[in-house]
């Protein structure tokens, strides 16, 4: 299963069209805040399912904080992070998602590519594909769950997509 990850695109709709060519095929869309409502967009160009989680930019909106996600065997939390001091640590994110018995974190808010492994648990952030902060790109990720259970991680830069 390979399944897209975006976050904070900040309703620029150039930015998700690049996410979707960049990103070439995927089974499932993940959008980690900031603005959840731009997952509808992402749906309608990409045709495909998209979750979404609510961000701290997001105002009213229908998306959670938190979203539980099963695709491929694994299990996802889907969080934008800003309820989880995302921006200045990542522990609190490692503690909820062990306490949640996730696969796989992942989260947006500080708009830089991360990607961490704590035991099982894998913690990643695609960075944004709007406005990237900390000297990095335009960037999207990507999560690849192998047919025996293993999961891959990458980021994509879309800039100029």
């Amino acid at each position: 299963m390979r399944i897209g990850v975006i976050s904070d695109t900040h309703g620029d709709a150039a930015a998700i069209r690049r996410a979707i060519f960049a990103g070439g095929p995927v089974d499932l869309w993940l959008h980690a805040g900031d603005y959840s409502q731009d997952a509808n967009l992402l749906a309608e160009l990409s045709g495909l399912k998209v979750i979404a989680a609510a961000g701290n930019c997001d105002g009213l909106t229908a998306a959670k904080i938190d979203e539980f996600v099963d695709a491929g065997g694994k299990k996802i939390w889907l969080t934008h992070g800003h309820r989880y001091q995302a921006r200045v640590r990542f522990n609190e994110l490692v503690w909820w998602g062990e306490k949640y018995e996730v696969d796989i974190v992942v989260f947006g808010h500080t708009h830089v590519p991360y990607l961490a492994r704590h035991g099982r648990l894998i913690i990643f952030n695609p960075g944004s594909a709007a406005r990237p902060r900390g000297g990095s790109r335009p960037s999207i990720g990507i999560l690849t769950i192998t047919a025996d259970g293993q999961v891959e991680a990458e980021f994509i830069d879309i800039a100029g997509k």
